[in-house]
């Protein structure tokens, strides 16, 4: 069910606090709903799920068919799948050119279009090795990092076919109309047959936005476009820009990487803007992007138009230690995304329907490795994701259950195969709730507010809160009125309220850049940043207001 941990150095003189930053006036009401205190269940009987499982995956992940990435196919899947315990993973490396292949061997005739190197050698290569008998029973599919027109990266996965898998030679379309390779990397009677389709675009805005609107019309219910470490560079997204997406394509274009990967970087995520006041919202908190980790920022302002939009968290590997550098722990290691997969479908298609669905969570360092969060009411128990309808004034039950293992990957010296043996424990857990609104109209100013100012911490609880259930959960539920429109979700830390340089009154501060000069010592002291500054959080549950 759930996993998560990250430790990070911080600076102490910000934190990702639901009032700070909120310049706009507010368009909702600030009241939380009306509580009673927490119950304290101590031997619950929830109703056994039946219709689908919990995987463990990663959506974002490079091989040496990445020009910056040094670690092999086969090295990446042994890491992810074997000993990571991976139920599946993707393989998306840059849709730019090819020089290498996934041996780390220069491709005869490179540089190829990527999407053709995928083609011809990633995808053959990953069923060889199937075929050979390895990674028995786990999921593994190609999709691409594409760099977006005047944004950053956009993780684009096209699949077609029965069952699923990657549509190669729409991945090869998508790279000739959206990026500016040249025709020669193409098919000459595909480039005048595409020609007399279409028209490129790799240049605007709006190019990015027609590139989501071509995933919608020609792959409605079989690709993804999810926005990869949003805030890792200055000046690349508005507000108004995600809106843009969603709307697009809300079936398409429904999450953003906010737990990012490349952690083992002295600058934690790879977010190397100066550490500036300027560039807070260019920083990682608790290894969490502004955007989700900010209580009342983007994420919630989209989550306030009701829109379905999730979190997801990943590795973005590339590398773990080179020589002098490092980059990112493998898939799996460090970074975990937990996704519920429907028994009615079977692999790629599975994937794809749970991570659109958002019974999803994700988390670091294996601070939890199970979560049961819903809502429930008269009409029933809404998951992750789901929504509640429930009449004003009606009592509902926000259900929190989590698990943590009894210790994590956390190893001194780093790879030494010497386990620290500390089990992860979760300091406390809150409750963050929003209200929903209706949307703002393009162009209003209503559709460029990043901020809802109506989000708010409404409970946080401890140990003293929750009790040991006949499972093995840490549960505890949380009773309010329905008022009116609202979402729930949760973050959860191993951290206290005020730990100097890392959380202030219980929200996450900027992680501070690793100095250390000298390398085996630096790459220790990245790993301990880490593995000291553990989060999980939640996708949402909503609940709305009928009669």
């Amino acid at each position: 069910m759930g996993m998560a941990a990250a430790m990070t150095v911080a600076f102490a003189f910000y934190g990702c606090n639901g009032s700070d930053d909120n310049t706009s006036s507010n368009s909702g009401t600030t009241t939380p709903p009306a509580t009673t205190t927490p119950t304290q269940p101590t031997n619950p009987a929830p109703t056994p799920e039946v219709t689908g499982r919990w995987t463990t995956g990663d959506l974002h992940v490079h091989t040496t068919q990445s020009d910056d990435a040094r670690s092999k196919l086969v090295t990446v899947l042994d890491e992810a799948l074997v000993k990571n315990s991976l139920d599946w993973t993707a393989i998306t490396n840059h849709l730019r050119t090819a020089l290498r292949d996934d041996n780390d061997v220069a491709i005869v005739g490179g540089p190829v279009a990527f999407s053709k190197a995928m083609a011809d050698i990633e995808i053959p290569a990953v069923k060889q090795l199937q075929a050979n008998g390895s990674y028995p029973n786990k999921l593994i599919f190609s999709a691409f990092e594409w760099d977006m027109p005047t944004h950053d990266h956009m993780n684009v996965g096209i699949f077609t076919g029965a069952p699923l898998a990657t549509a190669t030679k729409a991945a090869n379309q998508f790279e000739y109309y959206f990026t500016n390779r040249a025709a020669s990397f193409f098919n000459a009677a595909d480039v005048a047959a595409w020609d007399a389709a279409g028209t490129r675009a790799y240049t605007t805005h709006a190019d990015a936005v027609k590139a989501v609107a071509w995933l919608r019309d020609n792959y409605p219910d079989t690709s993804y476009a999810l926005i990869n470490h949003p805030s890792r560079n200055s000046g690349k997204y508005t507000v108004a820009d995600y809106r843009d997406f969603n709307d697009a394509a809300p079936r398409v274009a429904f999450a953003v990487e906010g737990m990012v990967g490349n952690q083992m970087e002295p600058d934690r995520g790879g977010y190397t803007t100066a550490y500036v006041d300027a560039n807070l919202k260019n920083r990682v908190y608790g290894g969490v992007d502004y955007v989700v980790a900010q209580v009342g920022g983007i994420w919630d302002a989209l989550l306030g138009d009701g829109r379905r939009f999730w979190n997801v968290g990943n590795s973005d590997h590339h590398f773990k230690t080179v020589g002098t550098n490092s980059s990112g722990y493998f898939p799996g290691e460090y970074s975990k995304t937990y996704v519920w997969l429907e028994n009615k479908y079977s692999g790629v298609q599975a994937v794809l329907e749970g991570v659109r669905s958002g019974r999803m969570f994700s988390v670091y360092g294996d601070l939890i490795n199970a979560l049961d969060f819903n809502a429930s009411g008269a009409a029933g128990k809404s998951e992750m994701g789901g929504e509640l309808k429930a009449k004003a004034g009606e009592t509902v039950t926000i259900t929190i259950r989590f698990k943590s293992p009894e210790r994590n990957n956390y190893q001194y010296p780093i790879d030494s195969g010497i386990n620290v043996n500390v089990k992860p424990t979760v300091d406390h857990v809150d409750l963050i709730a929003g209200d929903v609104t209706p949307r703002a109209a393009v162009g209003t100013p209503g559709y460029s507010k990043e901020t809802n100012d109506s989000t708010k911490v409404i409970a946080t609880f401890t140990s003293a809160d929750w009790k040991l259930d006949s499972e093995g959960y840490n549960t505890v539920t949380y009773t309010f009125k329905a008022a009116r429109n609202q979402y729930f979700r949760l973050r959860g830390t191993n951290l206290g309220m005020n730990v100097a340089g890392e959380t202030l009154n219980g929200n996450p501060l900027p992680d501070a850049k690793v100095t250390v000069a000298e390398d085996p010592a630096r790459f220790n002291a990245i790993n301990a940043r880490n593995y000291n500054d553990l989060w999980f959080y939640s996708n949402p549950v909503f609940v709305s207001i009928g009669s």
